[in-house]
């Protein structure tokens, strides 16, 4: 079956392939957060995005094909539940912006900026910084070589909207951001997965930008 992004808590993940990348998405725990499964075909290296909760159902999801690295995307508590355990359990190196990497539950072993890369075996994340929804919320960037780009926002971009801030300057840091590091760089087609519930794309979500401004959150 055709990929939908559809997941819902306790049910299985849905599955993406691209000639160089497997994506799976699953959502866990009570906040009903995703985790991406990002697997490289050619080499199976993996990376997961997100070790949010049930740790036990992300470790089926693994495998026992190993895990490199797992990429915590902000530093709010319900997108590292399940950090220690996962990275404990599969020896994965963490990976975090600095600026949030102080309040996740186990050591940072390698801290990534705006404009750093993540490899997950021969293909590559790019980290793009953005700020308001926390001072250290990334999201990752993969360009598919055959196709369009995929976008990994944590909770800085869902469908309708940006992701929670609580101030007017951290509103319009975020706004900022998102604009000038994502729908300013990015083609209509880049597909969006974010933290939490359904996928989007930017050219669904591009004509409600001024809405967006209008009304600061």
């Amino acid at each position: 079956m055709s990929y939908t992004g559809n997941t819902h808590v306790g049910g299985p993940a849905d599955v993406r392939q691209l000639p160089e990348l497997t994506i799976s998405k699953i959502a866990v725990g009570p906040m009903d957060n995703n985790a991406y499964l990002l697997r490289c075909v050619r080499t199976g290296e993996a990376v997961l995005i997100d070790a949010a909760a049930e740790a036990d159902r992300l470790l089926e999801l693994i495998g026992d094909n190993g895990l490199a690295r797992v990429i915590t995307t902000h530093r709010h508590r319900d997108h590292w539940g399940a950090l220690a355990d996962v990275a404990g359990a599969t020896g994965a190196r963490t990976v975090a912006h600095p600026a949030d990497a102080p309040e996740l539950p186990v050591s940072t072993d390698e801290l990534v900026e705006h404009g750093d890369t993540i490899p997950v075996g021969s293909c590559t994340l790019s980290v793009i910084h953005l700020r308001g929804h926390t001072p250290g919320s990334i999201a990752l960037r993969y360009d598919d070589p055959a196709g369009h780009t995929h976008l990994f926002t944590g909770d800085s971009l869902f469908p309708g909207g940006v992701g929670k801030t609580w101030s007017d300057a951290d509103f319009r840091s975020l706004i900022t951001d998102v604009e000038t590091r994502i729908f300013d760089q990015m083609d209509d087609d880049t597909w969006v997965y974010p933290g939490h519930g359904r996928d989007t794309t930017l050219g669904a979500e591009r004509p409600s930008l001024p809405e967006w401004h209008r009304r600061g959150w």
